[in-house]
């Protein structure tokens, strides 16, 4: 059995994958051996999104945490960015690397493109938790094409803007109005984080596939096809969150048959990362539900058979 170590004191290039879906590069990290559970990052995030959550679970579990295609290490993907793409590209990912099925974790967009794959590749979808995740009110954004021009014209300024911070987040996240002045708008807590982890968030700023994902995250509805999620899932969303609002947990919570909610007082968007502890505890719990329950976890393997043929 592994021992659970602090991140900072492990050497992640021992840990770090490549494989090719599609004909492009993706970067993960893998550790453990066990069970399986995938991490999905959001919009501008990277594997890095969980550093406080893999040690956790790696000492009883196969972890992977992926860089999606145009974020982190990996490279774009052949085609447009697409919530549907990433789905199919998660079911490519967890055949190429042998995950056969897994418990899905994904925080923002991550969450998501986590609900995409219950819907769309039960087979895949053990258990998931879906953290903060987008999919409510962004079908109310509205997609004017001007608009979409202009973000497309703005994209290297953001870039160029964006390469600026993170050139200079080893300075600014040594102070802790650095650290609220790069995560302001993921966290009211991000003055209380540990420099070394909001200079790791900050390497998946600027990244290429952020606008096309972001124009992804408006064109996409999902709430009428909620109810065809199967697998449990663990809603977790914080209070104070500014970019997903904690009334789309509701909705979710709602409309998802076997769902059950945690709402974390005073977090904002990324609760994994400013609340690890609790985080990490009611993720023990969630997956202790699953090791309490073997009928199920039999009927599953069953219906998971018959989800893989007609999906082929």
């Amino acid at each position: 059995m592994m021992v659970a170590r602090r991140w900072q004191d492990v050497d992640w290039r021992e840990h770090q994958r490549w494989t090719v879906v599609d004909g492009r590069a993706v970067n993960y990290v893998e550790l453990g051996a066990g069970p399986p559970i995938l991490f999905i990052h959001g919009l501008g995030g990277c594997w890095q999104n969980w550093l406080e959550n893999l040690l956790e679970f790696a000492p009883d579990h196969r972890v992977v945490a992926v860089d999606l295609p145009g974020f982190g290490a990996s490279a774009m993907p052949k085609e447009k960015i697409s919530i549907s793409g990433y789905g199919v590209f998660v079911d490519r990912f967890m055949e190429q690397i042998g995950m056969e099925a897994a418990t899905l974790v994904g925080n923002s967009m991550g969450g998501f493109i986590g609900a995409e794959c219950a819907i769309k590749f039960p087979h895949r979808v053990e258990r998931l938790v879906l953290v903060a995740a987008a999919g409510i009110s962004v079908e109310s954004f509205p997609r004017h094409e001007p608009l979409l021009k202009a973000m497309y014209v703005g994209e290297s300024v953001v870039q160029w803007a964006t390469a600026l911070v993170v050139g200079r987040s080893h300075e600014l996240a040594g102070r802790p109005r650095g650290r609220q002045a790069i995560m302001w708008f993921v966290t009211p807590r991000a003055a209380q984080l540990a420099p070394e982890l909001v200079i790791e968030q900050a390497k998946g700023a600027g990244k290429p596939g952020f606008f096309q994902a972001l124009d992804a995250l408006t064109g996409y509805p999902i709430r009428d096809r909620l109810d065809d999620i199967k697998a449990p899932t663990l809603l977790v969303w914080g209070e104070k969150d500014l970019l997903v609002p904690v009334k789309d947990a509701h909705i979710f919570h709602e409309l998802v048959r076997d769902s059950r909610l945690k709402i974390y007082e005073a977090t904002g968007h990324a609760p994994m990362l400013e609340r690890p502890e609790r985080f990490n505890a009611d993720l023990h719990a969630f997956l202790g539900e699953q090791a309490d329950d073997a009928d199920r976890r039999e009927r599953f393997s069953r219906e998971r058979g018959g989800a893989r043929d007609a999906a082929r």
